[in-house]
């Protein structure tokens, strides 16, 4: 008899120690899960300023006058204008520099929407030197001989009580020829 009550604790032993591992892997699976969803979410952030980087990008090619004249050259969102009234019609076409303004403006709003603290900078750089007049020789449309700088910074995750950020800013930083 006595043989049989040993069993039934040794028994008992072995189950308890089968649920602390069992819960010892159900912890780490849980800490895997947050981390994946964090992962995750930075990729979306990443994947944001990739698709809005080559938006500003298209839109400085689509206006050259514009670039040109160095009405993309903005810095951080202060720089970017913060409303858009412009007037332009079929009668009244805008300028390029008006044009230039409205993209700014539409940038820095989907810049504000999509990424959390974002700032941007734009600047470009070489138009000078090559002796190209825009206004006088639009028809030939060369290429621009200068290249842009663009640097996208945000904060991927924030604290909400305190406000403050757990993560250091992160930055997109590209050069290209428009």
């Amino acid at each position: 008899m006595q043989a049989r009550s040993r069993q039934r604790g040794i028994s008992l032993i072995e189950v308890l120690m089968a649920v602390l591992i069992f819960s010892v892997g159900l912890i780490g699976l849980a800490g895997l899960m947050v981390m994946a969803a964090r992962s995750n979410h930075a990729a979306y952030l990443r994947t944001q300023v990739t698709f809005l980087a080559g938006n500003m990008a298209d839109r400085m090619r689509a206006n050259p006058i514009g670039l040109w004249n160095g009405a993309y050259d903005a810095s951080g969102s202060a720089g970017y204008p913060t409303s858009t009234s412009q007037t332009c019609s079929q009668a009244s076409p805008c300028t390029p520099a008006q044009v230039a303004v409205r993209d700014q403006y539409e940038w820095s709003q989907l810049l504000k929407t999509l990424l959390p603290d974002a700032s941007a900078t734009i600047s470009c750089t070489g138009k000078a030197g090559l002796g190209y007049d825009p206004s006088a020789q639009m028809g030939m449309r060369p290429p621009y001989g200068g290249t842009c700088a663009m640097t996208i910074s945000w904060t991927e995750r924030k604290v909400i009580a305190t406000g403050k950020s757990d993560t250091p800013t992160q930055s997109f930083a590209w050069e290209f020829q428009p």
